[in-house]
């Protein structure tokens, strides 16, 4: 719950998936490796970039891996703005899955534990859901703070979004697959003195 005193004014939060990469489908990249995007996942992001150009961002935040880094200079460059390194909105930390492919992850009763209680299921030698989203949360709420009023890019990853959609929309961890966020797709989060609320889901621009 928000302090009352929070913020002054709204600040506007847009949460970007990253554009498709060369393992996306296949493998479950994580923090292993670096795959570059496609060149589907590159018009992916020009078309975030135009969508942000009604924005009129102040930062544009990202999570270490590749293809975020990737996918937020694509944006950055459009606003002439550079991109700040956020260990706080890297990817899950899979533990001993990090870069196995999902044909390979099937039938690890592990994972199928892992999908069906994200909210008590721990990655092997990984992290749990709550950790991820209690680092993203308090990311979000420290950008807010220190830009009031204004709009922030991060750029992350499909479960770090989830998460902090559920977040803030009181949802239990178990739902987060409920619903989908896509590569190229923004999500936003506006956080003011009243509190937080979730205004877009899944929007992909066209």
């Amino acid at each position: 719950m928000l302090d009352q005193n929070f913020l002054p004014a709204h600040t506007c939060l847009h949460l970007i998936r990253h554009g498709v990469h060369w393992e996306f489908g296949r493998l479950l990249s994580g923090r292993a490796g670096s795959p570059p995007l496609t060149p589907q996942g590159r018009a992916q992001a020009s078309s975030v970039a135009e969508w942000t150009c009604r924005a009129r961002p102040v930062a544009v935040h990202a999570s270490p891996r590749a293809r975020t880094m990737e996918t937020a200079s694509i944006i950055a460059s459009a606003h002439a703005l550079d991109v700040q390194e956020v260990d706080a909105l890297d990817e899950v930390d899979f533990g001993a899955w990090n870069g196995r492919s999902f044909a390979e992850l099937a039938d690890d009763p592990r994972w199928q534990n892992w999908n069906g209680s994200r909210s008590l299921a721990r990655t092997p030698n990984g992290e749990t859901m709550m950790e991820a989203v209690e680092r993203t949360v308090r990311h979000i709420e420290g950008a807010a703070l220190a830009y009031p009023g204004e709009t922030i890019l991060c750029v992350t990853h499909c479960d770090i979004i989830r998460g902090a959609i559920a977040h803030y929309l009181g949802l239990s961890l178990d739902n987060i697959l409920r619903f989908d966020v896509d590569p190229g797709s923004i999500s936003t989060v506006e956080l003011s003195a009243h509190g937080a609320r979730v205004t877009r889901i899944n929007e992909v621009p066209a």
